[in-house]
């Protein structure tokens, strides 16, 4: 039924708690996992006016696709890691509407006024993918 699962993650907690799921939806389905870490650079923040370096975003995003494929290292499931930049809903879309028939992601990621502020990146997925949304709701983060 599903042969390439799209597994979006931010390095949070959220994300950390939803691979479990991811991982098992691919074992279930002899499916191939899609890791996609999305440097959002979409921030006031980010870049050369902001006060955040848009290279230590890449970084953190680089050791967060190192240490999924680290964890997926022993199994028998294959995995494509994916850096990408931008609006990190849009980026998911495109890539799960190009790449991939299903997304696992968690409920939470951001907590607080960021989420009231961003909106929730899960919400708008799963109003514009075109591929099944499997949501896994996590405990939220302050």
């Amino acid at each position: 039924m599903y042969d390439e699962i799209l597994f979006p993650t931010d390095g949070s907690p959220a994300s950390h708690a939803t691979f479990e799921h991811a991982v098992a939806m691919a074992r279930a389905f002899d499916a191939r996992i899609h890791v996609l870490y999305v440097v959002n650079t979409t921030y006031a923040g980010v870049g050369s006016a902001g006060s955040i370096n848009v290279n230590s975003l890449r970084e953190s995003g680089k050791s967060v696709l190192a240490d999924v494929r680290n964890r997926l290292a022993d199994s028998d499931i294959e995995v494509v890691t994916e850096l990408g930049e931008g609006d990190p809903y849009t980026e998911i879309v495109r890539y799960s509407n190009e790449y991939c028939d299903l997304i696992v992601m968690g409920t939470r990621g951001r907590s607080g006024l960021d989420k009231y502020l961003l909106g929730s990146v899960t919400e708008k997925v799963v109003r514009s993918a075109d591929v099944p949304v499997m949501t896994v709701r996590t405990e939220e983060t302050d």
